[in-house]
This record gives C-alpha cells, sequence and structure tokens, in this order.
C-alpha cells in the first residue's frame, strides 16, 4: 500500500479511503459525492425567517441594517442574525433588486452652515416631476431638517409659483419654527441667477425672516446629497409606479413621510428615527414682520416697482425681487458704497463708475 500510495502522489490514509469506498460500492463507489454539508446546525429558525421577510415585502426598499434596526425595537427579546446573512436569505427569496453603479460625484465643498443641531440648516427642493395615472402632472416639494433628517414638508403643487410655495414654506415656519439656513439650489423659485444676489421674492421674504439663502454651487447636487437620497428613496417607495390621481399619490406622500420620520431607521443616525432628533426651533415664526431700522449713517431709499433706487442724480438698477422694500447704501472704507437690505450686504456700488459688483449676498456684521 505505502509503495502505491507513492507512486500515484497521495498520503497513505487517502489510499485506504478510496480502497475503503472500491470494498463498499465497486467502481461506483469512486464517484464524487455530494459536499453540501447534511444540516444547518446555524441556520435561521422559520419564525425569524418570517419576521424578516414579511419586514422587507412591507419595506421593499429597506436594506439589511434598516430592517435588522426595526426588528430589534419590535422584538427586543428574539435573537437576530447579522445584516450578511439577512442579505443571503433575501437574495434566496428574491427579494433583492440589482441597482446599476452610478458614477461617483466629486467631493462636495459641504454647505456653507453645517448642522450641528436641529433647525440650524433645512434644505428644500422640488423632485423631479411626474405624471400620475390620469396624466396630471405632480411635483412635489419636500423640505427636512439637515441635522435630524426629519422630513417636514412633502406636498405636490400644481405649479412651481411663489403663490402655491411661500404658503408651503409658511405653514412649516409656524409649525416648526425658523431655521438659520435653508439650502437650495439656484432654480425657481429659490434663485435667480442674473439678479441681485440671486434674490427672488421668496428668498427677499427668507431675509426678512432672517433666514439665510444656503445655495449650492451650479451643476452641484451633491452638495445637497442628503436630501437628494431621499428623494430616491421616495420615488421607489411612492411613485414606482404613480398612483392613479393627484389625490392618492399625495396620501402616499403622506403615508411615507409619516414612516419615513417615525418607523424607518436611519443609518447616519445611528439607526434611529428622524423622529427622535427633531426639536421646535427656538425662533418662532413671527406674528408681525416690522419695518428694519438701519442706522443713522447709512442713506436710506425705496425700491420702486420696477427695482430701481434713486442715487444722486440718477437711477440705479436693482432688482424687481426688492420692489416696494427699503435698502440703504453704506460707505465703505474703499469709498464704495455696500448695498444693504437688512443684515445683508448684497452688491458695491462703485463710487467713481456708478457699477454694481455683485458678490453675493453676505452679512452684513451690523446689528
Amino acid at each position: 500500500m505505502a509503495t502505491l500510495c507513492r507512486r500515484y502522489g497521495i498520503s497513505r490514509k487517502t489510499g485506504y479511503k478510496w480502497l475503503g469506498r472500491y470494498g463498499e460500492g465497486g467502481v461506483a463507489g469512486l464517484e464524487d459525492r455530494n459536499r453540501a454539508p447534511r444540516g444547518t446546525p446555524h441556520g435561521l429558525a422559520p419564525e425569524v425567517t418570517e419576521k424578516i421577510l414579511t419586514l422587507r415585502r412591507r419595506y421593499p426598499t429597506w436594506g439589511p441594517r434598516k430592517l435588522l434596526a426595526r426588528l430589534f425595537v419590535e422584538f427586543p427579546s428574539a435573537t437576530w442574525p447579522a445584516a450578511s446573512t439577512v442579505g443571503d436569505l433575501l437574495k434566496r427569496h428574491g427579494l433583492v433588486r440589482r441597482r446599476e453603479k452610478g458614477r461617483r460625484s466629486p467631493d462636495s465643498s459641504g454647505p456653507i452652515v453645517e448642522a450641528t443641531g436641529a433647525n440650524e440648516s433645512w434644505s428644500a427642493d422640488f423632485k423631479g416631476w411626474f405624471r400620475t395615472g390620469d396624466g396630471v402632472r405632480c411635483e412635489p416639494l419636500t423640505i427636512s431638517d439637515n441635522f435630524s433628517r426629519y422630513l417636514i414638508t412633502c406636498q405636490a403643487v400644481p405649479k412651481v409659483t411663489l403663490g402655491e410655495v411661500q404658503p408651503l414654506f409658511e405653514r412649516a415656519f409656524r409649525d416648526h419654527g425658523l431655521p438659520r439656513a435653508i439650502r437650495t439650489d439656484n432654480g425657481t423659485p429659490f434663485a435667480h441667477r442674473p439678479g441681485l444676489g440671486g434674490l427672488t421674492r421668496l428668498s427677499v421674504w427668507f431675509l426678512k425672516l432672517d433666514i439665510w439663502p444656503d445655495r449650492i454651487a451650479v451643476g452641484r447636487p451633491d452638495q445637497n446629497g442628503r436630501h437628494e437620497r431621499m428623494h430616491r428613496t421616495l420615488a421607489e417607495d411612492t411613485a414606482s409606479p404613480p398612483a392613479a390621481d393627484l389625490a392618492l399619490q399625495q396620501a402616499r406622500f403622506d403615508d411615507w413621510r409619516e414612516t419615513y420620520n417615525t418607523i424607518r431607521p436611519h443609518e447616519a443616525l445611528g439607526q434611529q428615527c428622524p423622529m427622535q432628533f427633531q426639536q421646535p426651533s427656538a425662533r418662532p415664526f413671527p406674528a408681525v414682520l416690522h419695518p428694519w431700522e438701519y442706522p443713522a449713517d447709512h442713506h436710506v431709499r425705496r425700491v420702486d416697482a420696477k427695482g430701481y433706487i434713486k442715487w444722486r442724480d440718477g437711477r440705479v438698477y436693482l432688482t424687481e425681487a426688492l420692489r416696494k422694500e427699503t435698502v440703504a447704501l453704506f460707505c465703505d472704507d474703499n469709498g464704495n458704497w455696500a448695498i444693504r437690505y437688512r443684515k445683508f450686504d448684497l452688491a458695491v456700488l462703485d463710487h467713481h463708475s456708478g457699477e454694481i459688483f455683485c458678490s453675493g449676498v453676505a452679512r452684513s456684521g451690523h446689528p
């Protein structure tokens, strides 16, 4: 036996194993055998499997970690498997959808106002429009808190106009108080790029409320990535496919918003829900907006209906977004005139040429 094993390059133990199989079953005993384990000592119990699959079918876009976080809340005394085991279970039952790999977004410079607490910074945007089953256009306005991820508003609007959008912001401000900043893109109605300071009637109203218009750079939606990621989940859960009509679609939005805020775990929050981190702002919505008092050394001007102010012997165009508002000009250290609206510097008027240099909205630092 030793000589034969050396000739064929195997151990004597292996030689005796194959000899024994031949003795038991002849040539058929030498065929390859199934190496799969006869049992699964570490397999999932049927009741555990059922709970995981039931929750996944209820929330088909939740991954293993979110499912486990919620199951720990609903069944704290149960023993749950690792996230990788849950992932394998979902694959076996055909509950995993393959995602196409997208292009990696460039590094973001981050928000101008970093959210260190609730209501430090909100985000607002319109989720891409689509049509409901009856062909009606649906374009929801969404507002969320950047610290708690709490979804404040998810409301379909008939048209993206000041008349439709401002009441939704006012309702959010009355319910939750005022944020320090609102982060948006540069589209209507949040900004008007050619205008002075990019102002619109809506952003002028924000300035009146002492809310910073925290705009992302042009072509950089990744700078509002938290909000954009929420939009993707919103579309998957509520509009794939859309509801039959706008009323039913809004009902989906309302139900989803409740789930998102109070049930769905959020990885960035330690698998807790946004509701656990949200709180009212210390700045309530004011009942009355009083006229602004500029310091005595400021030259106060009223903007006419066409966006002009009278200055010296002529007229200077600012923006129609400021019509009927009062601005002030203050001489800076270079002899030029800073154009201010309430607490914010909007531009600089050159002393010699009378040309306006737009530098974007900035806090004046003046009380």
